[in-house]
């Protein structure tokens, strides 16, 4: 009819807008399966008879009554005689690819979602990150680049089948694994176990995000065809059943009874044996180096019947600071994947793109010392980190051809990028000259140094200061004993810069000073370890600084917060702003400029002669550089933040800026 069209909430079914209210005041959603269907079907007739002639309205009614009926009878299943997922009755077989919509800009969904179709998958598999969408106790932010029910509606659009991993720890290279800082608030908390602390924080979350997604299950005429309970489980110590069947108890209140649950392991004895639990379906995770047949066989006997899941296919893998760019070869992981559907089994790859870690998201591993993972989220993946396709992307719809019809035409070719050419910076000023921009409020007082997190600030920088109380003429140790700097410490005194302290590298640095010099330690947090058994990564002094043999004590504490003069346009807000002419290029100083552009379009910011620091444009916090540690040269800087006209690049230059301050869009990404 001509007049205007809402849908309901429940299950999207289109109805007259004129006739919403009468409709929705006894609408129960028709997308559950029940044998008073006919019932309920029939009181939604009579209702809507009773607001309009009967001719052409019943022609619509009889179509919506066909719509329901068909919708009724979606089902996802597995079928463990057949060893298959059964999708509406038939034997299905996915084949799935990774895509986090939190290291990617919502504007940019649709884009990497319609490559992937193209590229002939049928499902994608998505994370769900709680510290994302929960960034204080009871604080719930699903807007913007967090709006989870627009990347879900995209997916549904597109034709996308959906594997949804909502945790609540999910890793995925991400700071402490999704789990939330605040967590730690608690000191004695132990995470990822049946701790009532924890569980209590998990049930609250689940009762906000998992009814979110049941309208969106397959059986209730959504495109979500499974869920996943936790997250490699036996990668963690604790081995807690509990824990997990206090889950499943979870999954199963929100989510009802008909949803595939499972869960996902390495491929060894112990892993399977950790992470697996009765009446969850297990699957199992491996690599293009791995032998798909003893990794399948060794699941067997966790999982005797079923179809064969392979849960993560590693396309590419993580890069770390300091060490080399990882890459896989194309034709390695196009025959893995070969190996794998030649078995008949469904798989998911990880990654199919893996965007970037801005701001202060990315995390970090700890294998024998800490390793702090860089911004870049490239991952070697069949899209790249801008969403461009690659040659790896090419031979994987190659071999997904051999198995399955993909949709006809190409894949959509690289957005373009843009060389932007030099840009000129100049020096604000030492970051200790603007105390009462960033931290305004009286710093705290403690004899002994306090974390990040009983300051309750979780991310970014935290400055402690305390005065020299006898003079240190000769250069003496200032020493973390213990290897209490989680993660690196930018030392000054008098205003001078001395060097740096940083977690399992560099313990003690030379000093001097006179008595009443101020010893300023500013304290990166660079990324909570998201993998393994120390998830419980404080940050900030852990513990004392030693001043030769003496401890340091009566510190003044101020926790930073740079995100929000940034954001609002500090420092170039207002015409009378000087800015700094001192010589020194060293210590934490703020470095910024601007530039003009007539199109807008994706770049790559390189910053070869800078050290290490923080990047902002226009506001929007970029990301961590480190070139002089590298791998990673460039960062991946999005066209949607740009503006045509006047923009903005602010840096937070921690060690020393070059000679020249200066620096350059590009129109490549420098990974390695």
């Amino acid at each position: 009819p001509p007049n205007r069209v809402g849908s309901c909430a429940h299950c999207h079914v289109t109805v007259q807008e004129k006739k919403i209210s009468q409709v929705s005041s006894k609408h129960e959603c028709f997308m559950k399966r029940s044998s008073d269907f006919y019932t309920r079907t029939r009181t939604h007739l009579t209702l809507t008879f009773s607001v309009a002639p009967m001719g052409p309205l019943l022609l619509c009614l009889l179509i919506l009554v066909s719509v329901y009926g068909q919708a009724c009878s979606k089902s996802f299943s597995i079928d463990y005689n057949k060893n298959c997922f059964r999708k509406d009755g038939q034997c299905f077989r996915y084949i799935s690819g990774s895509i986090h919509y939190f290291r990617i800009p919502a504007d940019y969904w649709r884009d990497r979602l319609l490559k992937m179709y193209m590229t002939g998958l049928n499902a994608v598999q998505v994370y769900i990150p709680w510290n994302f969408h929960e960034p204080l106790p009871g604080l719930y932010d699903f807007n913007g680049d967090r709006d989870l029910s627009r990347f879900l509606d995209l997916t549904d659009e597109l034709g996308l089948l959906v594997i949804i991993r909502p945790g609540p720890y999910i890793c995925a290279e991400w700071d402490m694994g999704g789990l939330p800082a605040w967590l730690l608030n608690n000191k004695d908390i132990a995470l990822r176990t049946s701790d009532p602390d924890y569980l209590n924080a998990v049930d609250s979350w689940f009762s906000v995000l998992l009814p979110k997604l049941r309208s969106r299950l397959y059986s209730n005429g959504g495109n979500i065809i499974s869920v996943q309970v936790e997250n490699e489980y036996g990668s963690f110590m604790a081995c807690d059943y509990s824990y997990l069947r206090h889950l499943l108890h979870l999954f199963r209140l929100y989510l009802g009874d008909e949803v595939v649950l499972f869960t996902t392991d390495g491929n060894t004895e112990r892993e399977l044996q950790c992470g697996s639990l009765q009446d969850l379906y297990t699957t199992v995770d491996f690599g293009p180096g791995d032998n798909a047949t003893k990794a399948f066989k060794l699941l067997r006997k966790y999982q005797p019947k079923g179809p064969l899941v392979n849960s993560e296919y590693y396309t590419g893998w993580l890069d770390y600071w300091g060490e080399k760019h990882s890459t896989t070869s194309k034709e390695l992981v196009s025959q893995g994947l070969k190996n794998i559907l030649e078995m008949g089994a469904s798989v998911n790859m990880y990654m199919f793109e893996g965007g970037t870690n801005f701001g202060y998201w990315n995390g970090a591993d700890f294998k024998k010392i800490y390793k702090p993972i860089t911004t870049s989220y490239d991952y070697d993946a069949p899209l790249s980190e801008a969403g461009d396709p690659t040659e790896k992307l090419n031979a994987i719809r190659n071999v997904i051809s051999q198995f399955q019809p993909v949709p006809q035409g190409p894949v959509p070719p690289p957005t373009q990028k843009i060389d932007y050419g030099f840009v000129s910076l100049n020096k604000v000023g030492s970051l200790l000259d603007y105390l009462d921009v960033f931290s305004p409020e009286f710093p705290t007082e403690t004899r002994y140094p306090i974390t990040f997190e009983d300051l309750k600030q979780y991310f970014g920088f935290v400055l402690y200061r305390t005065q020299l109380t006898r003079d240190v003429p000769i250069t003496t140790p200032l020493s973390s004993v213990s290897n209490g700097v989680h993660d690196r410490a930018y030392i000054s005194v008098d205003g001078l810069f001395n060097g740096v302290l940083e977690r399992d590298r560099v313990s003690k640095i030379l000093v001097a000073g006179k008595a009443g010099d101020w010893l300023d330690v500013l304290v990166e947090n660079m990324g909570r370890i998201n993998f393994g058994s120390c998830v419980n990564d404080l940050k900030g002094l852990v513990s004392n600084l030693t001043l030769g043999v003496d401890i340091l004590t009566d510190w003044l504490v101020y926790p930073l917060n740079l995100e929000g003069p940034i954001s609002e346009g500090w420092p170039q807000m207002g015409n009378n702003f000087i800015f700094s002419n001192t010589e020194a290029n060293t210590g934490p100083s703020f470095y910024s400029g601007t530039f003009q552009i007539t199109t807008q379009g994706d770049t790559f910011l390189s910053l070869p002669q800078w050290t290490k620091g923080q990047v902002w444009i226009n506001g929007f916090n970029v990301g961590r550089y480190w070139p002089a540690r590298g791998p990673q040269i460039t960062l991946y800087v999005p066209g949607n933040i740009l503006r045509l006209g006047e923009n903005t690049v602010t840096l937070l230059e921690l060690e020393q800026a070059p000679e020249l301050s200066m620096v350059r869009f590009i129109d490549r990404p420098v990974l390695g």
